[in-house]
């Protein structure tokens, strides 16, 4: 599974997919400089099941870590990832 980030201006999302087709979809928008909100996850019903959503937060995760940022959970799928995963919490 690909996931790749694209970054808009005040907003962004990270895309998951797998041989051309969109897994999922978690948006986030910009707070200032160092911190972003997750507001919505999505994964598309072909894909559910298979991790898609918490590989998507991990990817969040991973890029806040590289770039010293914090990570705002507002969408509640990435707050309960968040809640359950204690290694997370270097982010919020």
């Amino acid at each position: 599974m690909n996931i790749e980030q694209i970054n808009e201006g005040h907003k962004g999302y990270f895309k998951a997919s797998e041989n051309d087709a969109e897994a999922g979809r978690m948006t986030y928008t910009w707070v200032g400089d160092t911190k972003f909100i997750i507001d919505h996850t999505e994964v598309n019903p072909e894909f559910n099941g298979q991790g898609v959503g918490k590989k998507m937060v991990l990817a969040a995760v991973d890029y806040a870590r590289k770039n010293n940022l914090k990570i705002i959970p507002l969408c509640p799928f990435a707050k309960a990832t968040f809640d359950k995963n204690q290694d997370l919490q270097d982010v919020l």
